[in-house]
């Protein structure tokens, strides 16, 4: 396949990295974030207009939009874009497109109300199922989250992640619920991700009886130091490990916020990292609450920048590293936390302001812990 497309001419970004035309390579010389910046005239427009692609279904500002018994497949952009509806129904709806196609993602709720997604399954290039709500500036003048919506029975084959928060969500995104669901060979499981300067507040998300099997990166991921790649792009990079930050930075409506989670009867098989959370020093996640939850994978779980974690009756079986990582996290209550009886070291804590561990030590022998990075023993109890 590689040498028919390259067969037709085109221009290559780097060797394995092929465009079109020479236009579509200038189109992503001058982006951000796949927006070129900086045309104003028609002229300049036209000149990147090969590297331009619409997403194949688009509905904006709509009521009552029905999605049934449908199969939806090789899309330019996005697949399905309800943008600003109200009463949307995606029931029994297939969504598939090459693993290698860029931007290919199955749906985008953006700035959505009242929404059922039932029944369906999603085969494709980018991110499974998305919710947005609105970039930037246009995102912060419309105002308008993406709220109540049920994602029942769905699989997700492959993509950059199964269910995907963000990172475009300066209107907010909450009162969300996800039972019944498989992620297949995804690159993350569920995906929570934005940066400083998006906004917005991501809250009430509710998860329950999820299946995640053959993950390449993180069963769950919060990234709150987003820079555009996939999470497989982060890992080659050497970027999926804790970000130290300025702690000082200021908060402002361009703060996003994480915070009220509930993950209830999920099993990891075969995933290389259980859960990565990174949190932002001026505005931490907050609230995250893990309950009968059973990893089967390469690395355990990582939490940083956090406040307010629960886990019950977790069990991480990890081949390498320990079962918890914590860096600057505050708060956490642990009740009923299992792993080999074989390790010798179970968790690491690190960072100066971890406090208020108590009853992780409760769970787990003092002897199985480890202190890095300043972190100090009689703050953390």
């Amino acid at each position: 396949m590689w040498k028919k497309v390259i067969s037709r001419g085109g221009a290559f970004k780097r060797p394995d990295y092929w465009f079109p035309s020479e236009k579509a390579l200038k189109g992503d010389a001058i982006s951000d974030m796949n927006v070129p910046r900086n045309l104003t005239s028609e002229e300049e427009w036209i000149s990147v207009k090969d590297f331009l692609r619409p997403v194949m279904v688009s509905f904006v500002e709509c009521k009552n939009v029905l999605l049934e018994g449908v199969t939806f497949s090789n899309s330019p952009s996005w697949n399905l874009h309800p943008l600003l509806c109200e009463n949307v129904i995606v029931d029994n709806v297939k969504v598939r497109n090459p693993s290698y196609a860029q931007n290919g993602d199955g749906l985008d709720l953006e700035s959505c109300k009242n929404v059922l997604v039932v029944n369906s399954s999603f085969d494709v290039g980018d991110d499974g199922i998305c919710i947005k709500s609105g970039k930037d500036e246009d995102g912060r003048k419309r105002g308008r989250p993406t709220e109540n919506v049920i994602i029942h029975n769905c699989k997700v084959y492959k993509g950059h992640g199964g269910i995907v928060i963000g990172s475009e969500m300066f209107g907010g995104v909450k009162n969300i619920k996800v039972s019944e669901c498989s992620f297949l060979g995804t690159d993350v499981g569920l995906r929570f991700k934005s940066r400083r300067g998006r906004g917005g507040v991501v809250e009430n998300i509710f998860v329950d009886n999820v299946i995640m099997n053959d993950i390449t990166t993180d069963s769950i991921l919060f990234d709150l130091f987003y820079g555009g790649r996939s999470a497989v792009e982060s890992l080659e990079a050497g970027e999926e490990s804790f970000t130290e930050q300025d702690p000082d930075v200021s908060v402002t409506e361009e703060t996003p916020v994480f915070r009220n989670f509930s993950f209830r009867n999920i099993t990891f098989v075969n995933t290389r990292r259980a859960a990565f959370l990174n949190g932002l020093p001026e505005m931490n996640i907050q609230n995250v609450r893990f309950e009968n939850i059973v990893v089967s994978g390469l690395l355990g779980m990582e939490f940083c920048e956090s406040d307010s974690i629960t886990l019950q009756n977790v069990s991480v079986f990890c081949k390498e590293g320990v079962p918890l990582t914590l860096n600057n996290v505050k708060n956490l209550l642990v009740s009923g936390f299992n792993y080999s009886d074989s390790l010798k070291k179970v968790v690491v804590i690190g960072g100066k302001t971890s406090h208020s561990l108590g009853s992780l030590f409760d769970s787990v022998p003092l002897e199985k812990i480890d202190l890095w990075k300043g972190a100090c023993l009689e703050q953390l109890k």
